[in-house]
């Protein structure tokens, strides 16, 4: 900003008043800078911050000879107590209010964006933004707690953990402890292959019966006798992962015996220090990954040095707590919505969605903690204590832009078993890769179907319609995508259709479908 503006400077006039304005600056202190806007004043110069943008500099209008004067004269008034047009200087300390910022500085300098225009909204913290929506979460779900203990009461009870009905199960149990079987059998046929005993359409055939037998054993069991829906699912969900990992365990060895009767011994030999390793079985590794956090089996794997125990420790209390909130949540929010509400396909369409809507939330919430609890809490510390160094159980799907994307990096060991076992086996042999992602996207609505039809006695394939309706969202959220680049579009629509809708329509489905066959039944 010009502080002076007259072009006689040769006037004695304009002088003296170019030397009391010179005064005035030199009498700041050199370590107390003062800005307003964007008017600033360099803490460590007699000069503006901004020489360029208000006009040249005194060096340029003022000769050597006025220069010299104003020196002398600022050194022989350096300590003294003066008071010159609003300038004060008392003891040290002087205010710079009445010429910091004059008026008839520029206050608008270069071009600017509003904070929250498209081109400048990502160059801003927004922290103050996630505070207010920190806030205003505490305070929605706050009311709607006190809104829900005032008209249903404290619902929850120790029969969530454990009731009578829990005595019945055993047979469950005993299945689930009966599936150690089949490793077991599967290690004695690969075993005999790699000896060279039994031919490899024989070892196929075994093994097909071994897997096949494997997920058709628990389904028979919880069939067979009327258990508590929680048991049948903990049944499915440890009978789906043996078949995987039994699944994994034959495919590697059947390709490593391929790998060793290779008649290219370019290959061979490439491949010897790796062959050596596989061409005995070792009972040791298939316990630990039978255990381990892993549906991908290798001879070997990364580990840690020692276990924490302590860290042991604290992620167990946060496994404990985070149950508890879950359970809390489910008898005192979703099972007075289920139960309060009508058929979702049978009645008014808006009251339905009224329905899904109100149930989204805390279905929402649960969600959220089983992931926490089972893919962060769980498996760290299963791989803590068994020293398992792979520990990207997940990635960070929740900044997913496509639904492909999201199943990418979703549940990292299923999708290292898809890509290791069905995609890449199924590009080599001449499959199409649209093709191949159809099927891996089957294969999962199977198993889905298998972990809740199952448990509930109903096949009605809800969760498969549900898991193979993503195959049109992939195909739309890739397009958007592709169209408008770096765009969240698809993000938004997986929260929408997989979080907000999806989900809670398949509860309120799979609940009543439950409710009438035990009325029926009756």
């Amino acid at each position: 900003m010009a502080l002076l503006d007259t072009p006689d400077i040769g006037d004695s006039t304009t002088t003296t008043a170019i030397r009391g304005e010179i005064r005035r600056r030199k009498s700041v202190k050199a370590d107390a800078g003062f800005e307003i806007g964007d008017g600033l004043y360099d803490s460590s110069s007699s000069s503006r911050t901004n020489s360029s943008d208000d006009g040249e500099s005194l060096n340029n209008v003022f000769n050597e000879n006025d220069k010299q004067q104003i020196g002398a004269d600022d050194e022989t008034r350096g300590n003294e107590e003066k008071i010159d047009q609003g300038g004060v200087k008392k003891e040290g300390e002087t205010s710079v209010l009445h010429y910091a910022y004059r008026p008839s500085s520029p206050a608008h300098r270069r071009i600017k964006e509003s904070p929250l225009s498209s081109d400048a909204i990502f160059k801003q913290s927004h922290a103050g933004l996630f505070n207010l929506c920190i806030v205003v979460l505490v305070a929605v779900n706050g009311r709607l707690i006190i809104e829900n203990l005032m008209k249903y009461g404290l619902l929850i009870n120790s029969n969530f953990w454990f009731s009578s009905r829990s005595l019945r199960d055993w047979p469950l149990l005993m299945c689930c402890l009966s599936l150690l079987i089949f490793p077991i059998t599967a290690y004695l046929v690969e075993k005999l292959a790699w000896k060279k005993r039994i031919l490899d359409p024989v070892v196929i055939t075994v093994h097909v019966i071994i897997t096949t037998t494997a997920i058709l054993y628990p389904v028979f069991m919880i069939l067979r006798f009327d258990s508590a829906v929680l048991s049948g699912v903990s049944l499915m969900l440890c009978a789906c992962i043996n078949w995987l990992k039994l699944t994994s365990f034959v495919h590697t060895n059947y390709d490593m015996r391929s790998l060793v009767n290779s008649t290219d011994k370019g290959e061979t030999e490439s491949k010897s220090s790796k062959n050596e390793l596989f061409y005995d079985v070792d009972f040791k590794s298939l316990i630990y990954f039978m255990v381990a956090p892993t549906l991908c089996y290798q001879i070997s794997y990364p580990r840690t040095a020692f276990i924490r125990k302590g860290w042991v420790l604290r992620q167990l209390i946060k496994l404990i707590i985070f149950t508890g909130l879950m359970g809390f949540i489910i008898e005192q929010y979703i099972n007075p919505i289920v139960k309060n509400s009508r058929h979702p396909l049978k009645g008014d369409i808006l009251y339905a969605i009224e329905r899904v809507l109100k149930l989204s939330v805390p279905n929402l919430y649960v969600w959220l903690c089983m992931f926490y609890c089972f893919f962060h809490l769980w498996l760290n510390i299963l791989a803590e204590l068994l020293r398992f160094g792979d520990r990207e159980f997940y990635k960070d799907w929740w900044n997913a832009q496509t639904i492909e994307e999201y199943w990418r990096l979703w549940n990292m060991p299923v999708h290292k078993w898809i890509v290791r076992h069905l995609y890449f086996p199924c590009l080599r042999n001449g499959i199409p890769k649209g093709a191949a992602i159809l099927i891996a996207f089957f294969m999962s609505a199977v198993f889905h179907e298998l972990c809740i039809a199952v448990p509930c006695h109903i096949f009605k394939f809800w969760a498969f319609i549900g898991i193979m309706f993503q195959v049109p969202l992939v195909l739309l959220t890739n397009y958007l995508q592709n169209k408008f680049q770096n765009s969240m579009v698809g993000n938004i629509i997986f929260w929408c259709f997989f979080s907000i809708l999806g989900q809670p329509m398949c509860v309120l489905l799979y609940y009543h479908d439950v409710m009438n066959q035990k009325v029926n039944s009756k």
